[in-house]
């Protein structure tokens, strides 16, 4: 692919590159932890019915005597089955009898109860505010908080195909700045949403930018990258995430008002939207979509970034079009959607992936579930998760540099699988091994899931990545939403949902080897690319290219 020997002249890995590779990943840190944000800012405390004798000021000392805050709330909450006071109800009328409960009272099985009619009391030690106890979203109304969670997850799914699509029409950068804006404004207003609907609202808004803006930084990354420096550039930026989820929960930590954090994290995307008009847009894009003059623009100008300055002077629309002629010629016919159907490989090759995004996406949910059990504290959580994927993505830079994009996913994702299934028939008196393989699950995955994020920007061409990586986000978002389902096995067996968890990886680690390698290749550009790959015929292309620019 010709390309690379263009990105060779300006440089491949100079200051342009570490410049951008900071910006993505500052970025990435800061708007990660939104996807994670309804943890806390949609996190149900403990809560219990408004009464009278309990929670109202105007009632003095002297209308209870001596009795005390155990006492009274014994008199007017009922016990649920595990003998702690019920959320979602209280009696009638306070029952004074059980203050003695050595006495017998012919009525004491048919007490009267009734809904919280006059709302709720939280407790506020843990979580100060959040949508929850701002609208009351508990007990009948407990739903509703997933309706959030779910425009969000919508959101995403659909605004990953649009905004796929047209980071594939009209450009990476563009629709970036885009989303940024979008983001900033949707959820600077959702943390000054008087109401819930307005909320729910501005959450899917949200959803619709945020998964394609990190997909295109993504792309933007890659398209600048060599082939041998991409796996390494591409785990610094999927360790960014691993460092947003453990801003977050010192951030939550710090600010327990839901509206506060919320506004906190959306004020810094102001600051991306207006540092992104010094972003540069894909050359490789640019190139491909026959727009000869932008793209010998933006790589005069990383050839500047770089101090190529002789590189710069050299590179004309005449030398562009000779080293990229071949691929301008396949490239005539403008690319769509249908194209990926009436390309058999490239059709395979997005089938194999969108199955693979699922897979793996369920047991990520599932694992989140499961590593939660080694606390209750969620703030620690949240930072430990975030470490333990964090050195995950650093081992797999050296799994997929020394073995492989195929066969690291596929050992990977067996190790996920196996962790799971293992833990799920473990006694829970063994404790502390659960953690282990909690935690080693917890790290493999992300792991398994950064190897594929690289193996899957290697695979599909710069004329439709996008598209595909809309496509992606689509069977991704599925999976998030099938993971949580997946609970309603347990009905029918305890283990059931965790042996379909740790399933879903090994089979995803077969469906990997059905792809082909792409360790140290270069980037397809075309469509034609794809459908005539043969590794030999590619490293042929690029040595008789190196030696006609030489020549040149």
């Amino acid at each position: 692919m010709a390309f690379e020997v263009l990105l060779d002249q300006v440089g491949s890995l100079g200051r342009f590159q570490i410049l951008q590779l900071a910006f993505f990943f500052i970025s990435i840190v800061l708007l990660y932890p939104r996807i994670l944000l309804e943890n806390f800012t949609a996190a149900i405390p403990d809560h219990r019915c408004w009464v009278h004798i309990l929670d109202n000021d105007t009632v003095s000392n002297n209308d209870t005597g001596t009795l005390g805050q155990d006492a009274l709330l014994r008199v007017s909450i009922p016990l649920d089955s595990n003998l702690r006071p019920e959320k979602c109800r209280r009696f009638v009328h306070p029952q004074w009898q059980l203050l003695y409960p050595n006495e017998s009272f012919s009525n004491m099985s048919e007490l009267d109860t009734e809904p919280c009619v006059d709302g709720w009391v939280y407790d506020r030690s843990f979580f100060f505010s959040t949508i929850v106890t701002e609208w009351d979203l508990v007990c009948e109304s407990q739903l509703q908080k997933s309706v959030a969670q779910f425009l969000l997850m919508a959101g995403s799914l659909l605004g990953g195909l649009v905004y796929g699509y047209l980071a594939d029409r009209f450009g990476r950068k563009i629709i970036c700045r885009c989303c940024l804006l979008q983001l900033a404004i949707s959820d600077t207003c959702a943390a000054f949403a008087p109401n819930f609907f307005i909320y729910c609202s501005l959450c899917f808004l949200a959803g619709f930018c945020i998964m394609s803006l990190l997909g295109n930084l993504y792309v933007l990354a890659v398209e600048w990258t060599n082939p041998q420096s991409r796996s390494m550039t591409l785990i610094l930026l999927s360790s960014a995430y691993s460092v947003g989820q453990m801003v977050l929960g010192g951030l939550a930590f710090a600010i327990r008002d839901w509206r506060t954090l919320k506004l906190t994290l959306s004020i810094p995307v102001f600051v991306f939207f207006l540092s992104s008009r010094w972003m540069v847009e894909s050359a490789r894009w640019l190139i491909i979509n026959h727009q000869l003059d932008e793209g010998l623009k933006e790589l005069r100008r990383v050839a500047h970034i770089n101090g190529k300055m002789v590189s710069g002077e050299i590179l004309t629309t005449e030398f562009l079009s000779s080293t990229m002629q071949e691929e301008l010629d396949r490239a005539q016919i403008k690319a769509s959607v249908s194209f990926l159907f009436h390309a058999p490989k490239l059709r395979m090759r997005v089938l194999y992936l969108s199955f693979v995004s699922l897979m793996t996406i369920v047991p990520y949910y599932g694992l989140i579930l499961n590593v939660e059990h080694l606390g209750r504290n969620v703030y620690l959580f949240q930072v430990l998760f975030g470490a333990v994927t964090l050195i995950g993505r650093f081992f797999a830079l050296w799994t997929l540099n020394h073995m492989g994009r195929r066969l690291s996913q596929m050992l990977l994702m067996f190790l996920v699988g196996l962790s799971i299934l293992v833990n799920t028939f473990l006694s829970q008196e063994m404790q502390m091994l659960r953690v282990a393989l909690g935690t080693l699950g917890a790290g493999t995955l992300s792991a398994a899931l950064t190897s594929f994020g690289v193996h899957s920007c290697e695979l599909i061409p710069t004329i439709v990545r996008s598209t595909v990586g809309g496509i992606s986000i689509v069977f991704s978002r599925i999976g998030a939403a099938l993971s949580p389902l997946l609970m309603i096995l347990m009905r029918y067996s305890p283990h059931l949902p965790w042996i379909t968890y740790g399933v879903f990886p090994i089979v995803a680690g077969l469906i990997v080897l059905l792809l082909p390698e792409t360790r140290n290749l270069p980037l397809p550009n075309t469509i034609e690319d794809v459908e005539n790959d043969r590794k030999e015929t590619r490293n042929v292309e690029q040595e008789d290219t190196y030696m006609k620019i030489t020549q040149f």
